[in-house]
Order: C-alpha cells, then sequence, then structure tokens
C-alpha cells in the first residue's frame, strides 16, 4: 500500500507538470500577470539570489517557498518576513505550520505586497483623490514525504490584485518533488511553479500568469564550512534573449560600415547563463552564517553602460538559536534601490 501510494503521488506530480508546460512553453517574460509572486519574501531564500531553496533543514522558511521539502520538524514553527520596498511601498508574509503525521506537513500564511498611496487623475488631469494598490495572497501548502529519501509537495495560493477600484482574482498552484541524500548533504528539487488560471479580470481580458518549469540543487562539503547552490530557471523556455539597445548583438563601424555579428558561441553562453542561479551559505560558527547569490541574467539585464556594476548579486547574514533564527538579506535587483529582507522565525 505503501508503495502504491509513492507511485501514485509522484505519477500525478509529474503528469501535473509535464501537462502544463505543454500549454504554457511559449509564454514570454514580461507579459504574464502577477510576477511579483516569484519574488520571495524570505531573507535566506533572498540572501542566496534563489527563488526557493532545495535543502533540509528544520526552517519553516524553506517549506514556504518550497512545499516538497515541508517536514514535521518545522511544525510549531511561526515566520514573519518584512521587506520595505520603494517610495513607501512593502512586501511581506506571515507563515505558520503544523505536522499530520503520516499525512504530512501543513503550512498556511498570508503574503502581501504594497505598492502605497498614488494620486489620481480623470482623462482630463482633473485629481479624483488618492488610491491604494496591492496584491494578496493566501498560502496553503502541504509536504508529505514518500520515504526517507524522495517527499513531493503542493502549494495553493489564491491571489487577489486591488488597484483602485480594479480587482483581479486568480487561483494558482505550485507542484514540486525533491530527493535528499541519506547524510542530507545533497538535495535537488524540481518544481512547477504558478499553475493556474484567473478568475476576476481587470478589464475582461484574460492573462498569462507566469507559469515557470525549474530545478534546484544543494551540495554541502564534508569538511567544508558552506553550502553550494545551484538553480536552472525557465526550463519551460530556452530563449530569454533580447536585442538591447545598448548592447546590440550586431554592431556597424560609423566609418568603414563594416558590421560585426556576435558568434554563435558567445550567444548560446549568453542564453545558457541566464538560466542560472548561484548561492553560497557559509557558516561561521554554530549560529552565524553568510549568504551571497548572484544572478547573470539581472546582472546583464540591469548593466546600463557599465561594464560590471551589482546587479543580481545579493548578500545576507543569519542568527540561529533554539528557539529563534533572524536572518537579513539586501538582493540589487538593479542600479538605482535594493530592497532590504527581514525574517524573524520563532519556534513555538
Amino acid at each position: 500500500m505503501k508503495d502504491l501510494r509513492r507511485a501514485l503521488l509522484c505519477a500525478l506530480v509529474f503528469h501535473f507538470s509535464l501537462f502544463t508546460f505543454h500549454f504554457t512553453n511559449a509564454q514570454v517574460a514580461g507579459l504574464n500577470a502577477l510576477t511579483v509572486f516569484d519574488l520571495s519574501s524570505v531573507a535566506r531564500t533572498a540572501g542566496l539570489g534563489l527563488d526557493y531553496l532545495a535543502l533540509f533543514d528544520n526552517d519553516l522558511t524553506i517549506g514556504i517557498d518550497n512545499p516538497s521539502l515541508l517536514h514535521g520538524g518545522m511544525a510549531g514553527s511561526g515566520v514573519l518576513s518584512v521587506v520595505p520596498m520603494f517610495d513607501g511601498g512593502s512586501m511581506g508574509s506571515l507563515t505558520y505550520a503544523h505536522s499530520f503525521g503520516t499525512l504530512g506537513t501543513l503550512a498556511v500564511g498570508f503574503h502581501f505586497v504594497n505598492y502605497g498611496r498614488f494620486k489620481g487623475y480623470d482623462e482630463e488631469d482633473i485629481p479624483t483623490g488618492e488610491f491604494s494598490a496591492g496584491d494578496y495572497s493566501l498560502i496553503v501548502g502541504w509536504g508529505m514525504w514518500l520515504d526517507s529519501n524522495f517527499s513531493v509537495g503542493v502549494n495553493f495560493k489564491p491571489v487577489l490584485s486591488q488597484y483602485e477600484q480594479y480587482t483581479a482574482f486568480a487561483v494558482v498552484f505550485d507542484a514540486a518533488g525533491s530527493y535528499v541524500s541519506n547524510s542530507r548533504s545533497f538535495a535537488a528539487t524540481l518544481m512547477a511553479r504558478n499553475i493556474g488560471a484567473q478568475i476576476l479580470t481587470f478589464d475582461q481580458t484574460v492573462e498569462q500568469l507566469p507559469f515557470e518549469l525549474s530545478a534546484e540543487v544543494s551540495y554541502k562539503l564534508s569538511h567544508a564550512p558552506f553550502r553550494l547552490f545551484f538553480a536552472a530557471t525557465e526550463l519551460q523556455r530556452w530563449d530569454l534573449r533580447y536585442e538591447d539597445p545598448l548592447h546590440p548583438t550586431t554592431r556597424t563601424d560609423p566609418f568603414t560600415g563594416e558590421v560585426t555579428e556576435e558568434s554563435w558561441l558567445a550567444g548560446t553562453a549568453d542564453n545558457l547563463m541566464r538560466h542560472t542561479l548561484f548561492g553560497v551559505e557559509l557558516n561561521l560558527g554554530k549560529a552565524l552564517f553568510a549568504r551571497v547569490g548572484y544572478s547573470y541574467r539581472q546582472n546583464a539585464e540591469m548593466r546600463g553602460f557599465d561594464a560590471f556594476n551589482l546587479s543580481g548579486f545579493s548578500f545576507g547574514i543569519g542568527l540561529h538559536t533554539k528557539r529563534f533564527d533572524f536572518s537579513y538579506a539586501r538582493h540589487n535587483y538593479h542600479l538605482s534601490q535594493a530592497p532590504n529582507y527581514f525574517t524573524l522565525s520563532y519556534k513555538f
């Protein structure tokens, strides 16, 4: 019976992911709704520059974004995250987990993005008063271990968007499967994110949701005080490049008229790197951690005229005690601003 349950669950996750991949592999970045919920509100994840973590730990912040790694050791934990954003906006989440034994572990949370206050005007430029805008999501996550190494999980995320008098509502799922080695030094996750559809739309136009198929691995060296993370993102679509007017792939010499084109190898390597994320978590002692992450794609798209800048780099620290964990991170999304992440976890 146990083997049958394991086989059925694995088949369900695989079939669900494959089915969704077939209908969403033509999406183009920037043309999807609710992409803000691709951003994690958790400091540990943000400090490593990742979308979620593939790591076996009792830290509930892992299970918030990766439901397949929810387990009983996270039960009784609560997590509060706050992220002050730009011009009075903010992002944050509140999550609590409970274990149901062999039936799995449940995490329930609330995620919000507040864009602040705005001044409204009609088509004749007459003030109509101030209004607010925000996205709000209930997150219900369930994770179950099939044996000591394999696990599956699902996040159910109904999302409400309220912009002035305009409202949209979507029902979204994440489905994930993970493998963790017996030593817990290696972990891998395959995840299909943002599966679903809009129920209510802003202007009767149904928008695409930001579906993504991604994979992540982490590895802790036996005698080294750090863990390495690697993620492959946007696996449902190969071409992530676009023609950047600041860095064109084809250039014409203004004096000779000679045309220089980017080589196939350089273009392929650049596109391949845009799918990758890297992170390192360094253990500075029993209770203190340092984190750094890097996104090549973010750096390439936000570099401007500079050959090098800190866009795409993230940094963080973490403090671990018996009852609570505190994490701070700073993620450089672009040249002008870098939000600060604050996360507090408490074991009740």
